[in-house]
């Protein structure tokens, strides 16, 4: 397969998660991860918008998808926040707060770079059942 990666930019706002979806789902449309790419892309821009200055009025994330070599890497690029993106136990009952639970439960692996001012939480998928080439 020759690697290739390709991003988009959204804005902060929750309607922008389903137009991150949209983007996973048209470039992943034949792979057979595309189900847990979009959802763990869901996750990590919801992060964005509700835990980083992404969501704040003008913020903006970035979404990343790179293929290479029986790999699918996927990032979400925020503005930054206060807050250090953490993996926290499953709140029952209550709405929230499991996302990278969900993200670390899908992923081969997952990270956080950054800081403060920006920071990329990404997740890792095997594709080797499959893929465009």
């Amino acid at each position: 397969m020759t690697p290739w990666r390709i991003s988009r930019h959204f804005l902060g706002s929750t309607a922008s998660i389903t137009e991150a979806r949209r983007f996973v789902t048209a470039f992943l449309r034949d792979w057979p991860v595309v189900q847990t790419a979009e959802l763990i892309v869901s996750e990590l821009a919801t992060n964005a918008v509700r835990h980083s200055a992404s969501g704040r009025f003008g913020g903006r994330f970035l979404v990343t998808i790179h293929a290479d070599r029986g790999h699918l890497w996927l990032g979400v690029l925020d503005e930054g926040g206060a807050d250090q993106p953490r993996l926290c136990a499953s709140r029952v009952g209550l709405e929230g707060g499991r996302g990278l639970l969900i993200v670390s439960a899908l992923a081969t692996d997952w990270g956080i770079w950054g800081d403060h001012h920006g920071r990329t939480v990404w997740a890792t998928l095997g594709t080797a059942c499959g893929s465009r080439s």
